[in-house]
């Protein structure tokens, strides 16, 4: 797919996850129907799809139809929109507001939320083995094993562990960095990953490469969020700025300072465009990316 832009990317991406997630979604019409009004919340309610987006852009790079990366895309949208609703209970993070809405458990209750979570969480791996598009068997189940890794408790879930047992705690730049790449970090190399095996064939090199990317765009992913807590404004970031201050958690602003933060985002931006050099134009819209990751302003 020919793009001039990041902007014209993003757009039909977003508009392509969008539509396909409407349709995976069970109907708000069916029963029980306020759990799936509630999946559909916290699924649709907005969000930069970034973490699609890196499906798309990925599995193209390496010459994925279109098609077969519908269901992946899917999938870790799922997945994170999950986490989100999980994250912004009271028992973790206790948010009122997300994506400019109230929280998943704020607009329905938190029994629901629990369960649209977990919903969401199985209906994201239901999504991802039902619809293989030609792919072999052993590639699915490759699929399957990177997505489950980086959601679980070497992954996405542990991460949310150390942060939540961080709280008042002095971390060390080594340990919120390894905070970092489980909490927010794996779900995004998982979402290159499955872009890449999701191509007609792997190129050892090539996939490694992009690994090693979205390892980068990974970290400076949350080194912005981080950045942006400080620096935006809630009516932007679409939740409360100065959370993670108020709860005294750890961060790059507050382990290194906020300028440095910043050089070592602009510096992990650089890491992942060296990663392409060995790719043509159709790694545009993953070097458009990891810029917009970094600048981000929300």
């Amino acid at each position: 797919m020919d793009f001039s832009s990041l902007n014209q990317c993003l757009s039909t991406y977003r508009e392509r996850v969008r539509a396909a997630l409407d349709a995976r979604l069970p109907a708000p019409t069916m029963e029980p129907r306020h759990l799936h009004e509630a999946m559909r919340y916290a699924v649709l309610n907005g969000g930069k799809r970034v973490r699609a987006v890196l499906v798309y852009a990925a599995g193209i790079t390496l010459g994925a139809p279109l098609v077969r990366l519908d269901a992946p895309a899917c999938a870790v949208e799922m997945i994170h929109a999950y986490s989100l609703v999980h994250d912004d209970l009271p028992a973790m993070d206790n948010d009122d507001l997300r994506r400019g809405q109230p929280t998943c458990h704020r607009a329905f209750d938190e029994a629901t939320a629990l369960l649209a979570g977990d919903a969401l969480q199985a209906l994201a791996y239901e999504v991802l083995v039902s619809e293989k598009a030609g792919l072999p068997e052993n590639r699915c189940a490759e699929m399957v094993r990177t997505l489950a890794s980086a959601s679980g408790s070497l992954g996405m879930a542990g991460g949310q562990a150390i942060d939540l047992a961080a709280v008042g705690t002095p971390l060390s730049l080594q340990a919120l960095e390894n905070m970092h790449r489980h909490k927010t970090g794996a779900l995004i190399r998982a979402s290159v990953r499955l872009g890449a095996l999701s191509g007609d064939a792997e190129d050892a090199d090539r996939t490694e490469a992009l690994d090693t990317y979205a390892s980068a765009v990974g970290l400076a992913f949350q080194i912005r969020d981080d950045i942006l807590d400080i620096e935006g404004d809630t009516a932007t970031i679409g939740k409360k700025s100065g959370a993670d201050i108020a709860r005294n958690k750890p961060t790059y602003p507050a382990v290194i300072g906020i300028e440095a933060a910043k050089l070592k985002a602009q510096e992990l931006h650089a890491a992942a465009l060296r990663c392409l050099d060995t790719f043509g134009t159709e790694a545009d819209p993953l070097r458009w990316l990891s810029e917009f990751i970094v600048n981000r302003p929300s």
